[in-house]
């Protein structure tokens, strides 16, 4: 029998867990931590006690087989592994699923090994809708042997789909996973220029969205309409904070100049999720650059 625990109970790992439960034919509860307890607390009792609150690190990790880890950034995964090799994980399998530099998933992978465990590298790519719908793509790197025994819990389960990198350094999954989120940021930037030129010449942002919806279904169309219905300033807990952004185009621009290449859109992205924070704060989402790109063109944040 295999004991699971989750770590890091974002948008994304709620979801994720939700599925775990309800579709990864355990035979125990899934231990669950998270920095601000009463997330955790709440997930517990939105999925009928079939998880377990942990109140630290250590105690999530000290009975577990498979430890799943998924927060904000760079610095948070280290202090996580930091704190859960202070105990013996011998035969453990940790499984990061957190975005985060390559180097630092490379370094991760380092640590965990020489202490006796296995790891994998599995960032995802979705939308928390995604995630609670088992539909994300996992990106898998790592030993062949290691990805065989976390690759039950993904697909039909968390994901929709693998993206496998076997007896491939660590890093691989999370340098994918910052070039394809790049994708997204271009994607949010091109249709906050669109729908603002949209309605500064006279078309209208319903007029182009009628060509989104027939050209482009799918993600562009559920940004255009948060953008037309002023979802990216009106929600309470943003979908994909702008800090987090932020910190994936920073790992993307420092990629790009490590490797001797450009990614001049992402220059002009960067300023825009600057406006985005100095506009709302921690409340900022990325669909704000709509709000950013309306700002610098003459009209109100706001739509």
């Amino acid at each position: 029998m295999t004991q699971l625990s989750w770590i890091g109970l974002g948008n994304m790992g709620r979801g994720m867990v939700k599925n775990l439960v309800e579709k990864g034919n355990l035979d125990k509860p899934i231990i669950i931590y998270n920095r601000t307890k009463k997330r955790a607390d709440d997930l517990a009792a939105k999925l009928d006690q079939k998880v377990v609150v942990a109140s630290t690190v250590e105690e999530a990790v000290q009975s577990s087989d498979v430890i799943f880890t998924c927060v904000g950034d760079d610095a948070a995964i280290n202090d996580t592994i930091d704190t859960a090799l202070k105990q013996n994980v011998k035969g453990k399998l940790f499984v990061d699923c957190s975005t985060v530099h390559p180097d630092t998933t490379d370094a991760l992978g380092k640590r965990i090994t020489e202490a006796g465990a296995e790891f994998v590298a599995s960032p995802v790519f979705g939308a928390p809708a995604m995630a609670d719908n088992g539909q994300l793509v996992c990106v898998l790197a790592g030993p062949k042997s290691s990805i065989e025994r976390m690759k039950p819990y993904t697909e039909n389960v968390i994901a929709r789909a693998n993206i496998e990198f076997p007896d491939q350094r660590y890093g691989h999954a999370t340098l994918l996973k910052v070039i394809g989120n790049t994708f997204i940021v271009n994607m949010v930037e091109t249709l906050a220029e669109g729908h603002t030129v949209a309605e500064k010449s006279g078309l209208g942002s319903a007029n182009l969205h009628k060509f989104i919806e027939t050209m482009f279904p799918g993600p562009y169309v559920a940004y255009s309409n948060r953008m037309q219905q002023g979802d990216y300033y009106k929600r309470e807990e943003p979908l994909f904070a702008v800090d987090l952004a932020r910190k994936d185009v920073g790992h993307a621009l420092n990629l790009a100049k490590e490797s001797g290449a450009k990614m001049r859109n992402l220059e002009a992205i960067e300023q825009h999720l600057v406006d985005v924070k100095e506009h709302q704060g921690e409340k900022g989402d990325i669909a704000g650059i709509y709000g950013a790109v309306r700002k610098e063109s003459g009209l109100n944040f706001e739509v």
